[in-house]
């Protein structure tokens, strides 16, 4: 019996009778169980041997236990449709709802039971999000049966019962009976129907969508027809209002969802973010892109890291204010232009940010960023910035932001220039390019955060090893609440 009842994908148990000195049942032990299903407290064959007045306390006296104890005395089945076990334990559902089958077997009781409150609640909860339902429909016996998702779609009380058939058939808008007599045939040629048909509920005219199929009896006789259905009226409204306006899909129409998916596909097509560290000339690099937590759109972080022709190396990062389709439209004409340019031979950081605010200016939209030029064979690093963070550069231990050259926003003036400093590099040091997301918390502010900062790069400084650069991003791993991140982390080679 154990080993029958363990191996068994159900939900058994055999118990036997406890009795006292009068005879009376006082208890019952178990005897065997299954180990596939168990109780709500996940416990399988463990319980052998245990009674089940100390593994269930609130069952003894109650209408189940009753049940039990008339069972044993009679040897008639019994069956509860709906048991209700409540448990206050921290962890455990606090009511869960059984369907139970007791049987008297070989001395004791055979007791089935199935939980009906997680169906149930997967059922509801899936219809109610997929805004659907089901129907059985029986073709012998006229009866319709409906699930609790057909009840709203129809706009129907579920105390009045499923819709009659003549009363869905009214409810089809004329139009449309020849979609519904299509998809007859459909069931009668033996394949599965699926349309589109419009219905009047009240005031309102919905899509209804139709998945339907037929089960035969032995000789092919259609018996019962099944269908689901969803209501896609907001998906068919969407597309004809998308259809329609199709030159103005990015900016009026596009949900919020749909243009950050786009927005951050077009930053993974723009700039993929390597997931380990890359070598360029005299240096090894690595870059970590981290979306906001609460933002409902990207924004428009970018960097750039590339070994010139010459044996120079380009090292940028910067930040287009917006977000969504427009700041990640943006961050795609800074980072094309700014390699363009490269390609032609500007090498000066400040002629390079020159030529970026302009084109900011044209296309009216502002941002900041940093442009950096080092020479691995003399270890000297140009840059320039525009009204962006200054890297931080930590060196054995010590951490220092580099002085601030100065240099406005990008698109705040259409002419401006963008001073040049120059900063003197070692075998080990480590810079870190950033933008403003890796600082700015409105709850610790960002004086605190800059020190954790600081003391993360101190702390891997102070001893690189081999491999620091994963050590620092992981060290700084901690998303804005508010604001997308970029770092680009550089080792210098020696």
């Amino acid at each position: 019996m154990r080993e029958l009842l363990a191996a068994i994908p159900v939900g058994c148990t055999w118990v036997v009778p406890v009795r006292g000195p009068d005879d009376t049942i006082v208890d019952f032990r178990i005897g065997a169980t299954s180990d596939q299903i168990r109780d709500v407290f996940g416990r399988g064959t463990q319980r052998i041997d245990s009674l089940l007045g100390e593994l269930y306390p609130q069952l003894v006296g109650s209408p189940l236990w009753s049940l039990y104890v008339e069972v044993m005395t009679t040897g008639k089945p019994g069956r509860m449709d709906e048991f209700r076990f409540e448990e206050s334990r921290s962890g455990v559902i606090a009511e869960s709802r059984f369907e139970i089958s007791v049987y008297r077997v070989l001395g004791g009781l055979l007791i089935w039971w199935q939980r009906v409150d997680e169906y149930q609640r997967r059922l509801e909860h899936t219809e109610a999000l997929g805004m659907l339902g089901w129907s059985e429909y029986d073709l012998t016996t006229g009866r319709t049966d409906w699930s609790p998702g057909m009840y709203p779609i129809f706009d129907r009380d579920p105390a009045d019962g499923p819709l009659p058939r003549t009363d869905q058939a009214r409810a089809m808008l004329p139009e449309d009976r020849g979609i519904a007599e299509a998809a007859w045939q459909t069931l009668d040629s033996g394949a599965t129907s699926d349309v589109t048909v419009r219905f009047r509920t009240g005031e309102r005219v919905k899509h209804l969508r139709i998945l339907s199929d037929v089960a035969r009896d032995a000789s092919g006789t259609p018996v019962k027809i099944y269908a689901v259905v969803q209501d896609v009226t907001a998906r068919v409204d969407s597309r004809t209002e998308i259809e329609s306006l199709s030159d103005r899909l990015r900016t009026r129409e596009m949900t919020a969802l749909a243009e950050h998916r786009l927005a951050a596909q077009l930053q993974n097509m723009i700039q993929p973010v390597p997931r380990t560290p890359f070598v360029l000339a005299g240096l090894e690099a690595m870059v970590s892109y981290l979306p906001a937590e609460s933002a409902a759109q990207v924004g428009g972080d970018w960097y750039h890291a590339q070994t010139l022709p010459d044996g120079l190396v380009a090292l940028a990062i910067g930040d287009v204010a917006g977000h969504g389709l427009e700041a990640a439209s943006g961050m795609a004409h800074l980072r094309f232009a700014l390699v363009a340019w490269l390609s032609i031979g500007i090498r000066e950081p400040g002629e390079l940010l020159r030529h970026m605010n302009r084109l900011c200016a044209q296309l009216g939209i502002t941002g900041t960023a940093l442009v950096a030029i080092y020479d691995p064979r003399t270890r000297e690093l140009p840059w320039a910035r525009a009204g962006h963070l200054p890297p931080l550069l930590a060196r054995d231990g010590l951490v220092t932001e580099l002085s601030r050259p100065p240099g406005l926003l990008l698109g705040a003036e259409p002419e401006t220039d963008f001073p040049t400093a120059t900063t003197d590099l070692k075998p080990d040091d480590l810079l870190l390019f950033y933008t403003d997301g890796l600082i700015e918390r409105r709850d610790d502010g960002t004086d605190t955060r800059s020190a954790q900062i600081h003391g993360h790069l101190a702390t891997v400084s102070a001893i690189p090893g081999d491999n620091p650069l994963p050590r620092i991003l992981h060290l700084l791993h901690a998303p804005s609440p508010d604001d997308d991140t970029c770092t680009l982390a550089v080792h210098i080679r020696g």
